[in-house]
């Protein structure tokens, strides 16, 4: 069964999720949705996310939205059928990967959205930069890098010693970061800067960020 996946290349969230289709070995067909002419928020799209947000997935008469709850459907369903496991063996690892998930979402992606309005959206929609907005955000996600430079100098990764769907649901969000003119929160540590050379190296978002050529 191929998944359709409802949402723009360049969009973070539509990211982590093709993301982690590629590295389960899933097959997939991605469908463009034009956010910029308001498509995601038209009643056909609101059938399948009834608050106008992409992604969105069909897999055979199974729908689903939100990113995260899509990676994490797919890694246990894969991990259950004995595929490729990005959630941990035991109940333990699942935690640790549901922790940094949690983090992800809560302390991280949180100030970088925030900056990405700022700094991409709202200049493209006419409207001015609050830019002691971005100040306040970029001081705040340093002190949380600090934390994940400490996690990362005991752990290859952020769940543990595997790659697995908490690595992947950062990748969208560093990328921004590294080319947005923000990459010195990144260098600038020594553990998070490896971690992230490591998980942007890897195969699947090379052929995610293919979609963007």
């Amino acid at each position: 069964m191929v998944v359709k996946v409802f949402g723009p290349a360049y969009g973070a969230c539509p990211q982590r999720v093709l993301t982690c289709l590629v590295e389960l070995g899933l097959e997939f067909e991605l469908i463009p949705i034009d956010i910029l002419s308001g498509q995601h928020k038209k009643p056909d799209f609101l059938l399948r996310q009834p608050f106008g947000q992409v992604p969105a997935i069909e897999d055979g008469d199974f729908r689903l939205f939100e990113s995260r709850a899509i990676i994490r459907y797919y890694a246990a369903k894969c991990a259950r059928d004995g595929g490729v496991n990005l959630y941990g063996k035991t109940l333990e690892e699942r935690a640790l990967v549901d922790q940094w998930l949690e983090v992800e979402v809560n302390n991280y992606n949180s100030l970088i959205y925030t900056m990405v309005l700022q700094l991409l959206v709202l200049p493209r929609m006419g409207q001015g930069t609050d830019l002691e907005l971005v100040r306040d955000c970029k001081g705040k996600l340093e002190k949380v890098l600090d934390v994940y430079e400490e996690r990362l100098s005991k752990s290859k990764y952020l769940a543990g010693e595997e790659f697995t769907i908490a690595d992947v649901s950062h990748l969208p969000n560093t990328r921004f970061l590294m080319e947005e003119g923000m990459e010195d929160l990144i260098k600038g540590r020594k553990n998070v800067y490896a971690w992230w050379i490591d998980i942007s190296s890897r195969p699947s978002w090379k052929k995610v960020m293919e979609f963007l050529i």
